[in-house]
């Protein structure tokens, strides 16, 4: 229906929503138990399978994805300077500044867009106790030589790696480099659970750390271990992430399909891509285009919103020059946070859109 495409709201992600039915035959099962929070069966049934899929050790699912940033900063208990990027969401700075560590700023590499790991070094001073890097639209940090940095320094690292569900580097899953890497489960993402997030270690020492701090610091009913927060999230969210779980296969292939349609369309001649790094597989979460201008992004961005069509600015602006966080010039990520957009892309996009979308831009670029 040709007039449907133009008179519906194409915002730049939808929440995938599985048959409300499905959802509400796990939500039966914490009804029938009158238990709906403080880890159920649903969320220990979510997080074995997650574990699963994910090929990783130790999972703790999190009420959001901010939380685990935070609680990894805590765990690992870094003081004064934390290296990252200025080329994320504001949750990875923010994280940082809200645990009294000062973030200090490496710009990005211009084609990869994740920290520059070749300007890492000459950042490292005597107050430095971590990198956390974000591995951009799930495109993968330069994992092997932070390693390398980081073991020279005795540095801890942490990657937010909210982008990253279902991708690997190097035949591995991402989730297995650095000390902690925190993902998203917020409902714009290609798993979800409405809400929600996890924290990821390959060390059981850390995990039993990372978990007792999301739960209060509880050591049984009546014991603490020690200092924690309440990061627990409700078997309402666990039901909404096992009945996303079950359709993984057709959100991919359904989003695989969008990109395979923008590649085709699309014309490159005055528009970049973010280039994939070698030995990944991604997984499709994001489709970012950067122009040659942010005056060209502005005049496509109001082409396409006058067709009820709604891409979004990730990320804009750089965090160097977020007020607070008061970060020194960032030359390459403050160029590219202001010429990048995310076009629109979810499972159940029509051909037909994504063809309608590229058409607009090529014709305003």
């Amino acid at each position: 229906n040709k007039t449907a495409i133009t008179t519906q709201m194409i915002n730049v992600t939808q929440s995938f929503l599985p048959p409300i039915e499905e959802y509400t035959q796990y939500l039966q099962k914490s009804w029938d138990k009158k238990w709906i929070t403080n880890r159920g069966s649903l969320i220990l049934e979510l997080e074995d399978k997650l574990k699963h899929f994910l090929d990783v050790d130790y999972l703790t699912i999190t009420t959001n994805g901010t939380l685990p940033l935070q609680i990894a900063i805590k765990t690992l208990e870094l003081k004064g300077e934390i290296i990252t990027t200025p080329f994320s969401y504001i949750a990875s700075s923010s994280s940082i500044f809200w645990e009294n560590c000062t973030p200090i700023y490496v710009d990005i590499h211009p084609e990869y867009l994740t920290i520059d790991e070749s300007k890492i070094e000459e950042k490292i001073t005597d107050k430095t106790s971590a990198i956390l890097a974000t591995h951009v639209f799930g495109n993968p940090c330069h994992v092997l030589e932070i390693e390398k940095i980081a073991q020279k320094y005795n540095l801890k690292v942490i990657y937010d790696a909210a982008h990253c569900f279902g991708v690997q580097y190097n035949g591995e899953s991402i989730f297995n480099f650095g000390d902690v890497s925190t993902c998203s489960f917020h409902a714009t993402k290609i798993f979800h659970t409405g809400e929600g997030g996890c924290m990821i270690t390959k060390n059981q020492d850390l995990h039993e750390k990372l978990f007792f701090h999301h739960n209060f610091g509880h050591n049984g009913p009546e014991d603490f271990h020690g200092i924690g927060i309440n990061a627990k999230t409700s078997e309402l969210q666990a039901a909404m992430g096992l009945a996303v779980f079950n359709h993984l296969d057709e959100i991919f292939k359904g989003r695989k399909n969008a990109v395979g349609v923008y590649d085709e369309f699309l014309d490159f001649s005055k528009i970049k891509k973010m280039k994939l790094r070698e030995g990944t597989e991604w997984n499709y979460h994001y489709y970012p285009v950067i122009f040659e201008s942010e005056e060209t992004l502005v005049k496509v961005k109001e082409a396409l919103n006058k067709e009820n069509i709604f891409p979004r600015r990730y990320f804009y602006p750089s965090l160097n020059t977020v007020k607070y966080l008061n970060g020194e010039k960032m030359p390459i990520s403050e160029s590219i946070s202001k010429r990048i957009v995310c076009l629109p892309l979810y499972a159940e996009l029509e051909p037909e859109i994504v063809e309608k979308i590229s058409k607009i831009i090529n014709q305003n670029i």
